[in-house]
């Protein structure tokens, strides 16, 4: 049975089925910028149709990725070699004409990125399911805007923490002061120094 959610609930399950897909697309290209790669050097293909079709797919990750690295945010795992690889591929050509090492080389660095891509597109996924089953999730703007696992009321900030701290310690030392003689009478020369006894009041003894 399907957990009934709430409104902010249903909105991070949006917002998580929206980076599903983004990433799903992303590593739906990711896959056709290795099969056009694979299929340059087969017997009979159409290379300038390949060439074509490798800078268009070339074009859509990179403008795919700039998007989806800021909307994924802090769900962003994919390995940081991945434009790198987009951008070192000329075209294929230029890779082919490379040793048989440097392709292999590339090969396996275009695996090791998409590897990272699924487990990305994975990890979102299962956020996507706990948040439709009702477990509270949290997106990097409920984070930024306060609503991280603290949850609201109750408690104190640091900053009023160190305020009360601060208060306390002056309170005490005050109070500590007026039970010491030489330590009373410099808080008494410091509250005539300002103004919160005249020059002729003095402690009652």
């Amino acid at each position: 049975m399907a957990a009934k959610l709430n409104k902010k609930q249903l909105k991070v399950v949006e917002t998580f089925d929206r980076k599903v897909s983004m990433c799903r697309e992303f590593m739906n290209d990711w896959l056709l910028f290795n099969q056009i790669l694979s299929a340059y050097p087969s017997p009979g293909v159409n290379k300038a149709q390949l060439e074509n079709q490798f800078l268009k797919i070339k074009s859509k990750l990179a403008r795919e990725h700039n998007v989806l690295k800021e909307q994924l945010g802090t769900d962003y795992k994919i390995d940081s070699n991945t434009m790198n690889i987009v951008a070192g591929s000329t075209n294929l050509e230029s890779v082919y004409a490379q040793s048989e090492v440097a392709v292999k080389k590339l090969q396996s660095e275009w695996h090791r990125s998409f590897i990272s891509i699924n487990e990305t597109l994975g990890n979102i996924e299962d956020k996507k399911a706990r948040a439709e089953a009702g477990e509270r999730i949290f997106t990097d703007d409920m984070v930024r805007g306060g609503g991280g696992r603290g949850g609201g009321g109750g408690g104190i900030s640091e900053s009023q923490k160190k305020t009360l701290v601060i208060l306390v310690i002056i309170i005490a030392a005050i109070a500590a002061g007026f039970f010491v003689p030489p330590v009373r009478e410099y808080f008494m020369d410091g509250f005539r120094a300002v103004g919160i006894l005249s020059p002729d009041d003095s402690p009652i003894e």
